[in-house]
């Protein structure tokens, strides 16, 4: 990067849980409320925005360009133009990443950047045979022709539809869903059940302990109107008090025999929204921002597919070629929880010297994360993973524990659905 993006500040949602609390809200809600709640917060004239840009991955088909719907919403001028992006899991990576492109070719000076999903609204759909039954019946005319084009339907072409998430959770070239390639990862570096289950013990833990900090970040939200409306301002996917003998009566989801990788060991489906507010040293200056940090440094990278969670140690390997920048060098590093697997399978493979040999191209270890930096304050597996929002969030937790702890670096991942890692070096100011 030749200069940097600084991160004024940021707000987020609660993280919701699929089917409930946020449940009534789709991506635009959630990422208006968000937005509208950033605007108030820092006091910023929106005409001043140069552009929006956020990231969701289920783009609401009532919604195209689902970022445009929420800028306006939110009160943002007509004149600000908007883009939805996309990197599955990394879409909110990809916001902030593309203000920095969009800063560094003279495209604007200030952003509203963020994620957005609603996991519950993701769609039902209805197999090829139904959907031409149903366009028969929309072209029938005489009653005739209607009755016939009835009596073509079976019941399993309107009760056995695909699930949208269920295919966004599969991948389409190795054909293995997400859990069950934090599986492999499993395999490949021995990680027991017990293993992976108090990785998630103390995912619960930290989180629950965070509860205060994450009050800073979260805005309320307000699914229903008039004298039913009632605020949801927590997350709820925190399991206070779990243990690991409540996670060791759950068994293994996407492996029936033999498996390890559990709905406890494994992230939430979740809803939720993030707003940042981010620009360049002219653009924070001219309008005299404090900001909370800033954006040095940053890498994509690809990986096997069938190993996606793997993806953040190529990120972290090419992002230090281009930064200069090492794990020792990071005061903070945060992993997006996927799959605790997954997780724990990238501390073993950035500190294996075979590893770095055989798949970065290096002759030694990327180096060893230590825990005490890890994740402090818990992660997907407690909170949830709104894939569009995942990667805002994880830089607005670490730059404000940045700030709360004095400190300097935080090396931001997560890894990518289809065999890809992001990472973001983030610098307190």
């Amino acid at each position: 990067m030749k200069e940097p993006l600084y991160i004024v500040d940021g707000v987020r949602t609660p993280f919701a849980k699929m089917g409930t609390t946020l449940a009534a809200c789709d991506a635009a809600e959630l990422g208006r409320t968000a937005t509208a709640a950033l605007l108030a917060r820092t006091g910023l004239d929106p005409a001043l925005i140069d552009e929006v840009v956020f990231g969701c991955v289920g783009n609401p088909v009532d919604a195209a360009n689902v970022a445009r719907v929420i800028a306006l919403r939110a009160g943002i001028p007509q004149a600000v133009p908007a883009i939805t992006v996309s990197r599955n899991c990394a879409s909110g990576f990809e916001a902030i990443t593309q203000a920095s492109d969009k800063a560094a070719n003279g495209r604007g000076d200030v952003f509203v950047v963020g994620g957005a999903e609603s996991m519950s609204n993701y769609p039902l759909i209805y197999n090829d045979g139904a959907v031409k039954k149903l366009a028969a019946l929309g072209k029938a005319k005489s009653l005739g022709q209607k009755l016939a084009a009835f009596a073509a339907f079976r019941p399993k072409d309107l009760f056995a539809p695909k699930i949208a998430l269920m295919l966004g959770l599969t991948d389409p070239v190795c054909g293995l869903g997400m859990g069950q390639t934090a599986e492999n990862l499993a395999r490949d570096w021995r990680l027991s059940r017990d293993a992976q289950d108090e990785f998630a013990m103390r995912s619960h833990q930290k989180a629950e302990a965070a509860r205060a900090k994450f009050k800073e970040e979260i805005t309320p939200v307000y699914p229903r109107r008039g004298k039913d409306a009632s605020a949801v301002d927590a997350d709820n996917g925190i399991r206070e008090g779990q243990t690991m003998e409540a996670l060791g009566k759950l068994k293994a989801v996407f492996e029936k025999r033999g498996g390890t990788v559990t709905a406890g060991n494994a992230s939430q489906i979740t809803d939720g929204a993030v707003a940042l507010l981010v620009a360049t040293e002219a653009g924070v200056k001219r309008l005299g921002l404090t900001p909370l940090g800033k954006l040095t440094g940053f890498a994509y990278a690809g990986c096997d597919p069938t190993r996606m969670g793997i993806g953040p140690v190529h990120a972290f390997a090419k992002a230090e070629k281009l930064t200069g920048l090492t794990l020792a060098d990071a005061d903070l590093i945060e992993i997006n929880e996927a799959f605790a697997a997954q997780v724990m399978a990238c501390c073993a493979a950035a500190a294996s010297d075979d590893y770095a040999r055989q798949h970065l191209g290096r002759d030694r270890a990327l180096g060893v994360i230590p825990p005490e930096k890890l994740n402090v304050n818990g992660g997907a597996i407690a909170l949830g993973h709104p894939v569009g929002a995942s990667g805002a969030r994880l830089a607005l937790t670490a730059l404000k524990e940045l700030k709360r702890r004095n400190a300097r670096r935080a090396l931001v991942s997560l890894c990518v659905g289809g065999g890809q890692g992001g990472a973001l070096w983030l610098e307190a100011v």
